[in-house]
């Protein structure tokens, strides 16, 4: 009879303690007592709405209910696709397409959220007007042909030009590509018939060139021959026309022999022949 209140009066305690527990933990989940950042993120730290200095890293943070309260912004590489009018120094008009990748400076995390917003309103505020600006006073320095001849270079002072723009803002541009650019289907056709007018001057300059060359080789050809005559008319002799005479003979005798009896190709004068090729 004596063991019956001690078993009740503990189970009451168990029963307050579980209720307590569940209460407590109705609580913690009701109150959030701590905030988790995720990995590529950093949170923004406020209390009763005010940005703090503070700035937290990935991980578990516990933080005071109803008092504090966290606005997560994401630190990785973002990429965005801009389009964009401009024109170039000879007034033709351009469409650019550009692709710019680029993330929150993880320090000053507070401070853009704080000064532009989320990333959605970094996008609209900050980068698509800068952008739009640093895109027209770049081609302004360049005629159409130079933007199409000199894209790397326009690219690399686009690229300079909106990491010193975006910097003062927090923002860091880790990269920009010049996706595309087309400009008005007029100058378009004039660019290719430019181009056509090119290929066919320079075919042919090569033609001309080539003719020329051929005529100058005929020419040579041509000298060539006639000092190797000169010089052969020269060294001829006696001696030396009867041995190729006597060398090209077959053996026999022509069947018709001059009236003192000689005998042709071998009886030769090399001063008749001169004298008649002279």
């Amino acid at each position: 009879m004596r063991n019956i209140p001690n078993t009740s009066n503990g189970k009451f305690k168990y029963g307050f303690y579980l209720t307590g527990g569940i209460f407590f933990l109705f609580l913690a989940i009701m109150f959030r007592p701590f905030t988790i950042v995720n990995a590529g993120e950093r949170g923004v730290l406020m209390q009763f709405g005010k940005v703090q200095d503070q700035v937290l890293d990935e991980g578990l943070h516990t933080i005071m209910p109803l008092v504090t309260s966290v606005k997560r912004i994401s630190v990785r590489v973002q990429q965005n696709t801009f389009q964009a009018d401009a024109a170039s120094k000879d007034l033709q008009q351009l469409k650019t397409e550009l692709a710019i990748n680029w993330h929150v400076d993880p320090s000053k995390v507070n401070r853009v959220f704080q000064q532009v917003g989320d990333q959605q309103q970094i996008v609209t505020s900050i980068i698509t007007p800068a952008v739009s600006e640093v895109l027209k006073a770049a081609t302004a320095k360049k005629t159409a042909e130079e933007i199409i001849t000199r894209r790397t270079e326009l690219k690399e002072e686009i690229d300079n030009n909106l990491k010193n723009r975006l910097q003062a803002y927090g923002l860091i541009v880790d990269d920009v590509s010049l996706v595309n650019f087309s400009f008005s289907p007029e100058f378009s056709r004039a660019i290719e018939s430019k181009q056509i007018a090119e290929q066919e001057a320079k075919q042919a300059e090569f033609i001309a060139k080539k003719a020329t060359q051929e005529a100058q080789a005929d020419v040579n050809r041509a000298k060539g021959q006639a000092e190797a005559q000169r010089l052969q008319r020269l060294t001829l002799t006696p001696e030396l026309l009867q041995k190729q005479a006597i060398e090209k003979w077959d053996g026999k005798f022509p069947m018709v022999m001059g009236g003192n009896g000689s005998i042709p190709l071998i009886n030769i004068n090399p001063s008749s022949l001169t004298s008649k090729n002279n």
